[in-house]
């Protein structure tokens, strides 16, 4: 069984690769809920449906997210009805926060509706949320602070980090099979995703550092930084913002009490000792996933022991 902790589109990619080398079946992934907001009444998941849609080979590859061919008449409209219409949602991808909402209404946990929608997509895979509870990531700005979603999407990343929290942190349990899929798999890896803000706060869940920490699986991290630059986001505003150095040495270092393999790109191999000072194996492969190949690719990598 392997675990994989999850963000949005980079885990994304790395997952279709990952897939064509394991069953389904034998696949967890526990996806980042940081990011989740309620816009025009409907609560939206953002990475869990990435990592849905994505592997439901729908996604919209050009953009990232959203659905392929989908439209978006229904934003148009609500834009001319004086909404904020900055949160771009196609109108097939509403239909599944209609859904997920709905059935968030009549009493049905995140994890049971998440669930629900994987199942309808045809996937086999477990999707777990991070927490059923509420949590939010915020970002510090010189205007105060923002949800993660707004300072991306409408502010477009343009702010200077101060800072960044986690509201609702302190009450998050585990969703249900968190704990267990992390204790009983032999592999967990920890996808080249944002190491704040989509991993960062799956281990802000109480227990899940311990679980990592305690569990018999080995345990594998794919650097999101290449030769100090993010492939995809704001992680290197975010280092930035906490102090931290934009490198893989960095992000190394913020899981080293719990890794034992760190796999970097090509362009960092100049790192691979100052990172095994820190007591973790590296590996050196190429890291950036611009086709179906790439991703099988760095995937192998991840499951060689």
């Amino acid at each position: 069984m392997i675990t994989a902790l999850a963000g949005g589109v980079g885990a994304a990619k790395f997952l279709t690769g990952l897939v064509k080398l394991v069953p389904e079946e034998e696949l967890t992934v526990i996806v980042n809920t940081g990011d989740n907001i309620i816009l025009h009444g409907l609560y939206i998941s953002p990475d869990t449906d990435i990592i849905t849609y994505t592997l439901a080979d729908i996604v919209d590859e050009k953009k990232g997210w959203g659905i392929r061919g989908d439209t978006f008449h229904c934003l148009e409209a609500l834009e001319k009805l004086g909404q904020q219409t900055w949160f771009r949602l196609g109108d097939k991808d509403m239909a599944t926060h209609l859904y997920r909402t709905t059935l968030l209404r009549k009493g049905l946990t995140l994890s049971e509706v998440t669930a629900r929608i994987a199942r309808s997509f045809g996937l086999k895979l477990a999707i777990l949320p991070m927490t059923d509870n509420r949590f939010e990531t915020r970002i510090k700005t010189r205007d105060g602070t923002v949800h993660f979603e707004e300072y991306l999407v409408k502010r477009k990343a343009r702010d200077e980090v101060l800072g960044v929290s986690y509201s609702g942190s302190n009450n998050a349990e585990p969703a249900e099979g968190v704990l267990d899929s992390i204790a009983n798999s032999e592999l967990v890896v920890l996808c080249p995703s944002n190491p704040i803000v989509s991993i960062g706060t799956i281990l802000a869940i109480r227990g899940v550092k311990n679980a990592l920490r305690k569990t018999h699986a080995r345990k594998v991290a794919i650097s999101p930084i290449v030769a100090g630059s993010p492939i995809k986001g704001p992680a290197d505003r975010l280092l930035k913002g906490l102090g931290c150095e934009v490198s893989a040495f960095a992000v190394a270092k913020l899981y080293s009490e719990f890794l034992d393999t760190f796999v970097i790109d090509t362009a960092d191999c100049q790192s691979k000792t100052r990172i095994e000072e820190l007591g973790i194996e590296v590996k050196v492969t190429n890291t950036i996933m611009l086709s179906l190949q790439d991703k099988i690719a760095l995937a192998k990598t991840v499951l060689e022991d």
